[in-house]
């Protein structure tokens, strides 16, 4: 639940804001058009001992041409549209893990009182 509190305010607070490349999350990260999980990793792991302030310092990792940065610079802000449906699976995702849960509590709780047939 914690998860999902924190998932939502980070979401709502960049909406309309830029990624800050340097302290961005792997989501935020996923969230830009040619930015995929691995990708994601790369800048994480890079920015651990370097500083990202433009876009164009990706270009010192390895994997990442012009085509990349192209699309950072163009896509310089997440979509509300793309934070809306991963924190719709999000919250999906968390209501089938709390209701298969609950369903496993009642069912702990009534079968011996359920005679049966």
């Amino acid at each position: 639940m914690k998860k999902l509190v924190l998932l939502l305010g980070l979401s709502a607070s960049f909406l309309f804001a830029q990624i800050n490349l340097q302290t961005a999350s792997k989501d935020e990260l996923m969230a830009i058009k040619g930015i995929g999980p691995k990708k994601a990793e790369q800048i994480m792991e890079y920015r651990k001992t370097n500083t990202i302030t433009n876009p164009d310092d990706l270009k010192n990792i390895k994997g990442f041409g012009d085509s990349i940065v192209d699309e950072v610079k163009k896509d310089n802000s997440v979509s509300a549209q793309s934070v809306d449906k991963k924190v719709e699976a999000v919250k999906d995702e968390k209501k089938k893990e709390l209701n298969n849960a609950i369903d496993k509590k009642i069912e702990k709780t009534t079968t011996p009182l359920v005679p049966k047939l």
